[in-house]
């Protein structure tokens, strides 16, 4: 249920201005009203939740939980953030950056400086490059130094290593930047510039769940290759990295005899299941990443019919997941190249926050609210 600015108020009993910090932070769902793109129409849901919060200063339980779901921030760091529905590296706009920067400059970036790094090959080879990533990573937990007490400049040198290990076995050693090292470990040397744009796009995004395990392994004191085997160990689910795989599956219903889209979705909502790639909570009003990503290629039939229909029955704009399995289509690209590209990309920013975790010197232990039988009190 979608409702209107007034309607939202008035659930709310807050000012205009509260209503719009609250979408720009991610708290409520908006999107632009079909009958006046002028105006905007605010997810019920996401406003009932809200209006249920009591009012004044809210106990620290309550802060905590709304904290783990897209809530409150949970803690600081410089490293990137989602500004008016634009995200940011280091206050340099991601999309801007984009448009010519390589992942080793934002790596530089992010890091406060980026040498590259060579590291002999790797002993061990799984089934798939994400296999291989995982084995390598593994391989570096048991031997390399913790990241405790060490100096910046080491650190550093610690998140090149591990840097040029992932991507050794995600692509295979070889010369080259990093985007195209992945253009050809691919198969396709020409995509090399579209795949800049996407790998630099995907660098980081805030505190999503894999950077948050990154982090978490780090505060121990772990070396950052531990670190960056969580992060990748998380990103390997289907509510996160994988989620490029739930959207080729569903734009495979679409590829086919020229039909109606929007029944096709309708049918496909009508089975119980979920539209993946489209509408994202810290951009209500469109995935500025996927925007940018989507400029640079021609959508093949059913990636455009599905983004008709999800235009008229979601009322949602693509978001990052389609536009990356879009840019895989669109170059004729292996099925596991979106998982590859997210996994070489984010590491950079799982790096920084590791080095950001680091520095500050900060267990992350957070407390749990307990809901099971209460013991016995003496």
């Amino acid at each position: 249920m979608w409702l209107s600015t007034e309607e939202a108020l008035r659930r709310l009993g807050v000012k205009p201005q509260t209503l719009y910090a609250n979408v720009s932070r991610g708290r409520i769902n908006a999107r632009p009203d079909p009958a006046d793109p002028r105006r905007s129409l605010y997810d019920g849901a996401d406003v009932d939740r809200m209006a249920r919060r009591p009012s004044g200063r809210r106990r620290a339980d309550a802060v905590a939980a709304g904290a783990i779901d897209w809530g409150d921030p949970v803690l600081p760091s410089a490293v990137s953030t989602v500004e008016g529905g634009r995200l940011f590296y280091r206050g340099r706009d991601a999309v801007e950056l984009s448009r010519t920067a390589t992942l080793e400059q934002v790596a530089d970036l992010l890091w406060g400086g980026y040498a590259l790094a060579a590291v002999p090959a790797a002993a061990c080879a799984g089934d798939t490059p994400i296999a291989s990533a995982l084995l390598a990573l593994a391989g570096r937990v048991a031997t390399d130094p913790p990241s405790l007490y060490r100096s910046p400049q080491a650190l550093r040198e610690d998140a090149a290593q591990v840097l040029a290990t992932l991507a050794d076995a995600l692509l295979g050693p070889g010369p080259g930047e990093l985007h195209q090292r992945l253009a050809a470990a691919l198969g396709r040397p020409g995509a090399a510039d579209d795949l800049r744009c996407a790998l630099v796009l995907l660098a980081d995004h805030e505190l999503n769940a894999s950077t948050f395990a990154a982090r978490v392994a780090v505060s121990t004191g772990a070396p950052l290759a531990a670190g960056a085997l969580a992060g990748l160990a998380s990103l390997l689910g289907p509510r996160h990295g994988l989620a490029s795989t739930a959207v080729a599956v569903l734009a495979e219903e679409f590829d086919g005899p020229p039909a109606d889209p929007a029944q096709r979705l309708r049918d496909w909502l009508g089975e119980g299941r979920v539209v993946p790639g489209f509408g994202h909570r810290l951009y209500p009003r469109g995935d500025a990443r996927a925007a940018a990503l989507l400029q640079r290629v021609r959508l093949p039939p059913a990636f455009a019919a599905l983004a008709e229909a999800a235009g008229i029955v979601v009322a949602e704009p693509p978001n990052i997941d389609f536009a990356l399995v879009a840019l895989a289509a669109a170059h004729h690209l292996p099925v596991s190249a979106p998982t590859t590209i997210f996994a070489l990309a984010r590491a950079v920013g799982w790096l920084a926050h590791m080095l950001e975790q680091a520095q500050n010197g900060v267990l992350i232990r957070p407390r749990a609210r307990y809901t099971g039988i209460r013991p016995p009190l003496r």
